[in-house]
């Protein structure tokens, strides 16, 4: 009798466990199979997010996320992306054991969670109408901004493009507040080194960072880099400034092309320039160690009329370049961009504080024609064209692809600016009305403030 309740016993809990073991099996695959309790995980077990430069979170997409009607489709098949994200992931080259995303994949996640919303593209929203704006005024900030650009000195009848402000799809961008953007960079260089783009950008930085007002307290530091107006020179290759409250400095090299510019006559002051492609500015080279931040961008000078103009002989390899298709413009440049970012990718490895932004191409509003065939861009009403970028990766592909596989952070500011033909300076200079017109340039204040507010953002 005892043995034949030891067997009955026994019988339950075999019974039991079978049972326990068939839930716990259905919850498993239900758990596995249920594309909205995927949605659960979080965004880092489906690929690995970059260490350097943490990617912003929306305020509002933490604890919830709202889906739209138009992305309750795209929940379900997340796993079946999950291999498509992995296998495109391009992986830069080990120079330490924390593995970073190219910024190619960056812009291209289609993952979504509900605890986070889908990965930051800055270059991803809308513009939107702010009575805030302008950040400083075009009359007060005359400490820092050429006459030239300043739209509010000349005689252009209409200002409602200094009206708008970006305002991103899926990132968390505060309002850009001077004080706390210099506390931020206290005891730091921020460097801008470019093009005239470069120069709008450095100017615009200054006037954000003042308040457009007068500052004497401020010092010239140029002298520190080298920075002066030789004899002959119509300015100095650039400007440094420091704020002593916070020794913050904040400086603009002009290298439109970003390659090492070397005289093949030094003695000749109309000697020919050898333009190695293959080799970044002497000055970078020589004061990257003092930068915590760079900035760079190039773009509108590759083309012959600038290269004639400047002397400038292609160089590759230490030598005049033979390659005919090297020599082709579009190819010329890409060498250069790629140059460039590989060999920064390499110095990040011994500045560990630096981070280095790469600015995507500002862009031109030509209209019937060009900057020297009468072309225009009379338009003042802003956002003719629309408001939205949706696109997922960034319109200037030379300067992602460069970027891919270094540690390199894209500043892409070419589509948001796409929108904003009306913010140029257009045929209005401080001398009037003329029969050309500046397409290529921004009114300042203006879009180059927003560039500024993205930088400061992703710092």
């Amino acid at each position: 009798m005892k043995v034949g309740n030891w067997y009955s016993f026994r019988g339950i809990h075999v019974s039991l466990a079978l049972v326990a073991l068939v839930i716990f099996t259905t919850l498993l695959w239900t758990w596995e199979n249920n594309p909205i309790i995927t949605t659960l995980r979080s965004t880092q077990e489906w690929y690995h997010m970059p260490s350097e430069f943490p990617v912003e979170v929306p305020v509002e997409s933490v604890g919830t996320t709202k889906v739209k009607k138009s992305e309750e489709k795209s929940i379900a098949p997340i796993k079946e992306n999950r291999t498509k994200v992995e296998l495109d992931i391009v992986r830069p080259p080990a120079v330490d054991s924390i593995p970073t995303e190219s910024p190619k994949n960056q812009y291209n996640q289609d993952v979504r969670s509900s605890s986070r919303s889908e990965v930051c593209n800055f270059a991803k929203g809308r513009w939107l109408a702010d009575s805030r704006r302008p950040l400083y005024s075009g009359f007060g900030c005359k400490q820092w901004l050429s006459a030239m650009w300043s739209c509010r000195m000349t005689q252009r009848p209409d200002f409602s493009f200094e009206g708008y402000r970006w305002r991103p799809e899926n990132c968390d961008m505060p309002e850009f507040d001077r004080s706390a953007f210099l506390r931020k960079m206290q005891d730091k260089t921020i460097a801008f080194i470019g093009d005239s783009l470069g120069r709008q950008q450095f100017q615009s930085l200054m006037c954000m960072s003042t308040g457009g007002e007068e500052s004497p307290e401020i010092v010239n530091v140029g002298w520190e880099y080298g920075l002066v107006k030789h004899r002959g020179a119509i300015r100095p290759d650039g400007w440094a400034y420091r704020f002593p409250k916070t020794n913050t400095t904040i400086l603009y090299y002009w290298s439109a092309s970003l390659c090492d510019l070397q005289p093949l006559n030094s003695t000749d002051k109309n000697t020919d320039i050898a333009m190695h492609l293959d080799r970044p500015p002497a000055f970078m080279s020589q004061f990257l160690h003092r930068f915590d931040v760079l900035v760079l961008n190039t773009g509108h000078h590759w083309n012959r009329g600038k290269l004639t103009a400047n002397r400038w002989i292609m160089h590759v390899d230490g030598k005049p370049n033979e390659d005919q298709k090297i020599a082709e413009m579009g190819n010329a440049k890409n060498l250069t961009v790629y140059s460039v970012a590989r060999w920064l990718d390499l110095q990040l490895v011994s500045h560990p504080r630096l981070k280095v932004f790469f600015r995507t191409m500002s862009p031109r509003h030509f209209f019937n024609g060009d900057w020297n065939t009468g072309g225009s861009c009379d338009n003042m009403v802003p956002l003719l064209n629309g408001s939205e970028v949706m696109q997922e990766g960034s319109s200037d592909s030379t300067t992602e692809g460069a970027l891919t596989g270094t540690k390199i952070k894209i500043l892409d500011i070419t589509a948001i600016s796409q929108l904003r033909d009306d913010a140029h300076m257009s045929r209005y200079t401080t001398r009037g009305t003329l029969n050309s017109s500046d397409c290529l340039h921004w009114c300042l204040p203006g879009i180059p403030d927003t560039w500024n507010e993205l930088l400061v953002a992703q710092i």
